[in-house]
């Protein structure tokens, strides 16, 4: 059933318990969250997809949440990557989109504010990309 804003003030004004129905859930919503502040920048780095032998990237965009990175390859939205950037150990990431250029990633666990902190140290923002 479809409801409308007319259908919902009539089942208000009935009395009608309306329940809603959770869209996502949690992992699902996660992948969604683009609250986190996302810093353009140019960093390469390497990505793995689990079980398989890495390749070079270069990632644009970074947040706490996740990253975007130029990315020539074909592999699906939800594929488990490993993202190694330099000075830094491998990272577990899943692919959100794949537009065959680029990738949009969120990493398992979120990046801690130290170790972002310590990535925008040694590269630096860049405007307008």
């Amino acid at each position: 059933m479809t409801l409308t804003n007319q259908s919902i003030n009539r089942m208000a004004q009935s009395g009608t318990e309306l329940q809603a129905a959770p869209l996502l859930n949690y992992a699902e919503a996660a992948l969604e969250d683009r609250s986190a502040p996302r810093i353009k920048l140019r960093i390469p780095a390497m990505l793995r997809p689990s079980g398989f032998k890495g390749f070079s990237v270069i990632v644009k965009d970074l947040s706490l949440s996740g990253f975007a990175a130029e990315a020539l390859t074909g592999m699906k939205a939800g594929t488990r990557v490993f993202i190694t950037m330099p000075g830094l150990s491998a990272l577990e990431a899943e692919i959100a989109w794949n537009d065959g250029t680029m990738i949009g990633c969120s990493f398992q666990n979120l990046l801690n504010q130290a170790v972002l902190s310590s990535i925008l140290c040694r590269y630096s923002e860049v405007e307008g990309m």
